[in-house]
């Protein structure tokens, strides 16, 4: 069934981005929940009394997602890590919005876990870790992928291998490898 589900999703996937509008009707009430349960993640991310809700971000993906004419869907791990692209961004912007007014000395200690944030303040953390992903990809963009697809995507390893069509073994340490280098970048 699963299986089924999955090919189902990249034959829409498909017919999506061969321009039939139709196809992403039919999309979206299979890859809803999905898309859900990445946002609860994100969310629960969140620190207490956060004004953006789950429900929001994935409307927000889906506009982001829907808007894009240039899309070559391949199938869909692909689609589920442009979707985590995107809430990735959406969340960075909202977290910029809310603390322009702050900007200046709010440049904490924080560290980078795989799924966890560990500090009291996320918007100062997503702005932290976006402005070190945007450093590492100009060293490795594949690596920045690779964390975009774990870290808020929650996509296994062999899922993001099929994406990238790299072996598991080097997902692997491209993950190790960002994990050491965010570290490093978010203790500055």
């Amino acid at each position: 069934m699963a299986g089924e589900n999955s090919n189902q999703i990249t034959n829409l996937l498909i017919d999506w981005s061969k321009g039939d509008e139709y196809a992403l009707e039919q999309l979206m009430p299979l890859v809803y929940a999905e898309l859900r349960q990445m946002a609860r993640r994100y969310m629960s991310k969140q620190p207490m009394g956060h004004t953006f809700q789950a429900t929001e971000l994935i409307h927000e993906t889906y506009l982001k997602l829907a808007g894009s004419q240039d899309q070559n869907w391949q199938n869909r791990e692909h689609f589920f890590g442009v979707a985590a692209k995107a809430m990735r961004h959406i969340l960075v912007d909202y977290a910029k919005s809310k603390s322009r007014d702050k900007r200046g000395g709010w440049q904490d200690r924080i560290t980078f876990t795989e799924g966890v944030f560990a500090s009291n303040n996320a918007p100062k953390e997503f702005i932290a870790l976006d402005d070190a992903l945007n450093k590492l990809q100009d060293l490795d963009e594949r690596k920045v992928r690779v964390v975009e697809m774990k870290f808020f995507g929650g996509l296994k390893v062999k899922e993001i291998a099929d994406v990238l069509k790299i072996s598991k073994e080097t997902v692997q340490r491209d993950w190790s490898f960002a994990k050491t280098w965010l570290l490093r970048e978010l203790a500055n």
